[in-house]
């Protein structure tokens, strides 16, 4: 099952790579909306405001400003630039697997402070220990084989009192294993939240603007997988979160 869900995440980050030329798609993330979290966004962020909340959530959970930061799995950059540019890092380094993923970011961004480099998760040894202030992971880890050695990684490079600020999605049948990985990682649980109700609003309020762009950029022949991938209503995807065959997790994590 992971590894045929890696390999569909893989094809379709291949895929945006090539068709997206004028840089539409910035975000790949499911997104999130809430009442209580009023976010003011930029004219140019503005149609991405779903999946920018997302970001900012986890942006507003620890002190960013003037702190050196990494996002470990930076797909199109759109977030890292959004956390950039909202909450001021010092520095803040994207990295990627895909490294067409990183190449594009290196050219489409440029903001003081902001780098982009290719690398696996579960392997950053060009990265020196106790780094970084703040590591984000967002909508990443369901593709790693090997959770524990990413976290690892997290744990070696955060500096003393960092902050790991966590969200992704897993199955039902796998929170289990997820939590106890994050018990076993050496981290302090700040805060725990299911978000999944939250999610699936996002997922419902952007659905038109993510139909409109699927029809732009995508041969018809694969509309159907291109509108599972995203998530749109009545996919398999969106009844996964639903129902809550997905669930939707963010956390907030200390170094001691």
């Amino acid at each position: 099952m992971a590894a045929l869900r890696e390999l569909m995440f893989k094809g379709w980050y291949w895929y945006v790579s090539n068709i997206d030329k004028k840089a539409e798609v910035l975000f790949m993330n499911y997104g999130y909306t809430h009442h209580n979290m009023p976010v003011t966004l930029e004219p140019h962020d503005e149609p991405n405001r779903y999946s920018a909340q997302l970001y900012h959530l986890l942006g507003a959970a620890a002190d960013l400003k003037n702190k050196d930061i990494a996002e470990i799995g930076c797909g199109r950059g759109g977030g890292l630039s959004y956390i950039v540019r909202t909450f001021s890092p010092s520095t803040a380094i994207g990295v990627d697997l895909e490294n067409r993923a990183a190449k594009f970011c290196s050219k489409h961004y440029k903001l003081k402070g902001l780098s982009f480099q290719q690398g696996d998760a579960q392997n950053l040894s060009f990265l020196k220990d106790n780094s970084f202030d703040a590591i984000l992971n967002v909508e990443s880890s369901h593709r790693y084989p090997d959770m524990g050695l990413f976290l690892k990684e997290v744990h070696r490079l955060l500096r003393p009192g960092g902050h790991f600020l966590f969200t992704d999605f897993r199955w039902d049948w796998e929170k289990p294993e997820l939590k106890q990985q994050l018990a076993d990682s050496g981290l302090n649980i700040i805060k725990e939240e299911m978000i999944t109700n939250h999610v699936v609003d996002a997922l419902d309020a952007d659905d038109s603007r993510k139909r409109t762009l699927i029809k732009k950029l995508v041969p018809g022949f694969v509309h159907k997988a291109a509108l599972n991938f995203a998530g749109t209503i009545g996919s398999n995807t969106y009844n996964h979160f639903a129902s809550r065959k997905y669930e939707y997790y963010n956390y907030v994590m200390q170094k001691a």
